[in-house]
């Protein structure tokens, strides 16, 4: 198999990362922390770290992952690495009080005891979990009030979503979050479980490969038209909607024109790190999925 393209493997990183749900596992070393609330965290992932802003406590960050691109605040904060390549030592030289980290990065964890530096650690499920995660990070760090503001208004606001496009036609769609640019070669699409496709859920759609669970499939040609979406939505990494020719990038469907979303003219493209960072930004990502799929339907819903 050909090795993935650069923005392809960024994407996929991204993804494991802090794409997909997220559910906390509080691992502080093996006891829960006794004393004062940490004041000096680093967060090796998008996601915390956009959890940690959103609950007021971003002033407690002192070293952010490589990945970490929001708020904007975070850019003046000293990098330290990703889930493939922890900066063990700048970590260290930081003297956090807290690290939150991901659940398989055994050997960080490692070093993290033999230097008695207490850590968080979680891993990826579904989108419920995102704010399960956000209570847990906040009654860790001493901000439980704060996180559960934040955790019931993105449940408020989802729910808000999720009746606006009740009764509308749920459009059988494929999610795509990775291919290889110019070609429909190396389709990544979401599978029937986790963030992206509880996203399509709550947007007012079915998934296309919502009986393969898993996080996500490798969809070829033939099974491209044997699932015969209604609908196509392709996901793009990054901020700036004006580096995307949308027309472009979605002409490469015209060599399916047997797929109903293709005939029907309903592709679309969405560019944003919402989609990929499974954070309080979930509530921007499932509007902007419900009203490409459901024009009109969000009107009623007041404007974040």
């Amino acid at each position: 198999m050909a090795a993935a393209p650069p923005r392809l493997k960024r994407i996929l990183q991204t993804l494991v990362v802090s794409t997909l749900a997220l559910v906390a596992m509080s691992l502080a070393g093996a006891a829960q922390p006794s004393g004062p609330p940490p004041a000096r965290i680093v967060s090796l992932i998008p996601a915390t770290t956009e959890m940690l802003f959103a609950m007021g406590a971003g002033n407690r960050l002192v070293g952010a992952g490589n990945y970490d691109r929001f708020p904007p605040e975070v850019d003046k904060l000293p990098r330290v690495g990703g889930l493939l390549d922890p900066d063990t030592e700048r970590i260290l030289a930081l003297r956090p009080d807290l690290v939150i980290l991901y659940a398989t990065q055994s050997d960080l964890r490692a070093r993290l005891d033999r230097a008695s530096v207490p850590y968080y650690s979680y891993e990826h499920r579904a989108m419920p979990d995102i704010m399960q995660t956000i209570r847990a990070i906040g009654a860790r760090i001493g901000a439980a009030e704060s996180a559960e503001r934040v955790a019931a208004g993105m449940e408020q606001s989802l729910a808000d979503i999720r009746r606006a496009v009740a009764g509308r036609p749920r459009l059988k769609t494929m999610l795509i979050f990775g291919r290889e640019p110019g070609t429909l070669r190396g389709v990544l699409a979401s599978g029937g479980y986790g963030f992206l496709s509880d996203l399509l859920d709550v947007a007012g759609s079915e998934n296309a490969f919502a009986d393969i669970k898993q996080q996500s499939v490798q969809a070829s040609t033939e099974m491209l038209l044997a699932r015969r979406p209604d609908a196509i939505v392709e996901l793009r990494y990054g901020d700036d909607r004006r580096a995307v020719n949308i027309d472009q990038e979605l002409s490469v469907w015209k060599t399916l024109p047997s797929i109903p979303a293709v005939r029907n003219h309903r592709l679309y493209l969405l560019v944003g790190d919402e989609f990929v960072v499974p954070g309080p930004r979930i509530v921007n990502a499932a509007r902007r999925l419900a009203e490409a799929l459901h024009p009109g339907a969000l009107a009623s819903l007041p404007r974040p």
